[in-house]
């Protein structure tokens, strides 16, 4: 399906036109988080959309399909406004937003939109479906993921002699429980601002195609339980080592549950093919997928302790043997995570030597509302002047809006008066990035993730 600016919008916008105040010149909306389930979000995703969003300038084909959609559809066409708009050729808007990664305290301003020519004074909200969708779901991944790396950290901190390897401790396991490929490409990229591990191919894609990125992520060869179970029950032993013997050099993962994990690691691993495990040159990472991980990772640890032996680093917490590791990736959610990594600090275990993936807990399980995104209109233009524009729902406060032309300065959201409204700003945290159908600002991946970066603890 051809992708049509026109009719990427809620069908109520389509009305809109109609609505606005006689005499309406500019509209100033502003995009911001109004809260949620974390106090600070990564900011990340708009440079895509912007890229796209010149990409696919409506043409008189899209035109054509969008007013013969919307008579049928009950809704009012702006024949005149698109015509005029296609006959300019460009989305005469100026966008400020804050540098992608940048990590900003929650209510505060991300994003400002206005139009730059009074004839498209509609334009500014018109454009509020596509906006917003293209920042919130990706700030909301690269939050999430964000969150689960400093909860790693700290654990890493406390029981690791370094953090070395902090970048590979969650793994993006989300591409096939997301709802598209475009989604799993996106959310994937907002997954790899804070770690270097993924299994999503798109998202590999999506960086070096809209942020200049080289292969900004890695994986490594893995099985599956169906490379494991087609041996049969009875050839579990000759898979693995079909596996290792595959496999001889490098990191290497394997599903282990398929039958009994607790003989896998004890016997099958920790005996059978223990010469084959230690003779590698590389790491068995074994995977358990199934179960309870805060009852069965302390067993598997204390089991492959017994059998490959272990050190204490010098922090006091046990280490085991170089060649193999733990990768939990069945059910993994930022709490659980802290659940898991507290369990196995207070067992005495470093949390070297486990990782973590995360597939819909990542990329599907949030939504706008996880830190209630909104696009409001907070100042308008009439006749020459300007006024503010707010709403203040007595049914609940949290809705209430800003007022006024908004800026973002030293990490809050002020108000500026309207002759700085397309001035250049000292103090301001907000870089225009689009303006009258140019990017302006683009930014690279590697900035993206120095900027968030940026607000990690500093290694002891």
């Amino acid at each position: 399906m051809k992708k049509n600016i026109i009719l990427d919008t809620d069908s109520y916008k389509l009305s809109h036109f109609k609505q606005y105040p006689p005499g309406t010149e500019q509209v100033f909306s502003y995009i911001e988080s109004r809260g949620g389930k974390f106090e600070s979000t990564v900011f990340f995703g708009l440079q895509k959309t912007l890229i796209e969003l010149n990409q696919n300038f409506p043409d008189w084909d899209d035109f054509a399909e969008a007013k013969e959609l919307t008579s049928g559809h009950g809704v009012p066409f702006n024949e005149q406004g698109w015509r005029d708009l296609i006959e300019l050729g460009y989305f005469p808007l100026e966008i400020r937003a804050v540098s992608e990664g940048t990590v900003v305290k929650t209510k505060n301003v991300l994003v400002t939109v206005v139009n730059t020519d009074p004839r498209f004074y509609w334009l500014t909200s018109y454009l509020e479906t596509l906006l917003l969708r293209a920042v919130w779901y990706p700030t909301t991944v690269a939050t999430l993921s964000f969150e689960c790396k400093k909860v790693i950290q700290r654990y890493m901190l406390a029981t690791c002699d370094t953090t070395e390897g902090l970048a590979f401790k969650l793994h993006d396991f989300g591409a096939r429980g997301v709802s598209s490929e475009e989604s799993a490409g996106i959310g994937g990229a907002a997954h790899l601002i804070n770690f270097l591990g993924t299994d999503t191919l798109s998202a590999i894609r999506c960086t070096r195609d809209y942020y200049d990125a080289g292969i900004c992520g890695f994986s490594i060869p893995a099985t599956e339980h169906s490379t494991i179970t087609s041996w049969g029950r009875d050839q579990e032993l000759a898979a693995y080592r079909n596996v290792l013997e595959q496999f001889p050099q490098g990191l290497l993962a394997c599903v282990s549950d398929s039958y009994d994990i607790f003989n896998a690691v004890s016997n099958l691993w920790g005996d059978q093919l223990k010469s084959m495990v230690l003779a590698r040159d590389g790491v068995l990472v074994i995977r358990p997928d199934s179960g309870d991980p805060e009852d069965i990772l302390p067993i598997l640890l204390d089991t492959l302790g017994e059998c490959f032996g272990y050190r204490k680093n010098t922090k006091g917490y046990k280490v085991l043997n170089d060649k193999i590791r733990l990768i939990q990736g069945d059910g993994v959610k930022l709490s659980s995570i802290g659940r898991i990594l507290e369990i196995l600090t207070a067992k005495g275990w470093s949390t070297e030597n486990i990782a973590f993936g995360m597939g819909g807990g990542l990329l599907q399980q949030l939504n706008r509302d996880t830190l209630k995104f909104a696009m409001k209109n907070s100042a308008i233009k009439i006749k020459g002047q300007w006024r503010d524009v707010y709403k203040d729902p007595v049914t609940d406060q949290g809705k209430r809006s800003k007022k006024g032309i908004l800026d973002l300065q030293h990490g809050k959201t002020v108000r500026i008066q309207p002759a700085q409204l397309f001035s250049e700003r000292q103090e301001s945290q907000l870089q225009v990035v689009y303006r009258n159908g140019q990017l302006i600002n683009r930014i690279q991946f590697q900035q993206v993730r120095d900027n968030t970066a940026k607000n990690l603890l500093v290694d002891s």
